[in-house]
């Protein structure tokens, strides 16, 4: 009897007792927010692309005239996620640097994406206790033994966008 007894209540504290986890690393909680963010854009959801992002974020792509604070972004953006496919990009890999005081955020990351590889890097800073995206650079990775031949095909377009933003000084 008696040994039912300590049976039963060793189940009974068993199941009684909750789980308890550890908090998530601040470091797994920002790659895990870079992953779904980038997972939104592949799978076209608009809203759970742009809920991470600070409201006074930053997103500049890889053309030189992609400078967008997040309502300019979420305009441009639109058009692709309503047809229903956006980018998709897949981190191959990431580094994620967090300040002293765990405000603030940095991080690179090389992506696997339509335009091959590209490189990512950016700002997230804490707000009400949430990783925020305040500031995204996409940039395309040219081999430097390609150099040449990308500055042949992009002189015409730099060179009259330089003329133009010389113009307005």
């Amino acid at each position: 009897m008696k040994k039912i007894a300590l049976l039963l209540f060793l189940a009974f504290a068993f199941i009684s007792c909750k789980t308890y986890q550890l908090p998530k690393d601040n470091k797994e909680v920002i790659n895990q927010t870079l992953n779904d963010w980038h997972k939104a854009a592949a799978e076209a959801n608009f809203e759970a692309y742009f809920a991470p992002m600070a409201e006074d974020g930053i997103y500049i792509g890889t053309d030189a005239t992609e400078n967008w604070n997040k309502e300019a972004f979420k305009s441009f953006a639109k058009p692709y996620f309503d047809k229903g496919r956006a980018w998709n990009f897949t981190a191959l890999e990431r580094n994620i640097f967090i300040s002293e005081d765990g405000k603030t955020a940095w991080f690179d990351e090389l992506l696997d994406t339509q335009m091959k590889i590209c490189r990512g890097s950016g700002v997230l800073k804490k707000i009400d206790g949430q990783w925020k995206i305040a500031h995204y650079v996409l940039s395309m990775a040219v081999p430097n033994d390609n150099v040449d031949e990308v500055v042949k095909i992009k002189t015409p377009f730099d060179d009259k966008l330089m003329n133009t933003i010389k113009s307005k000084k």
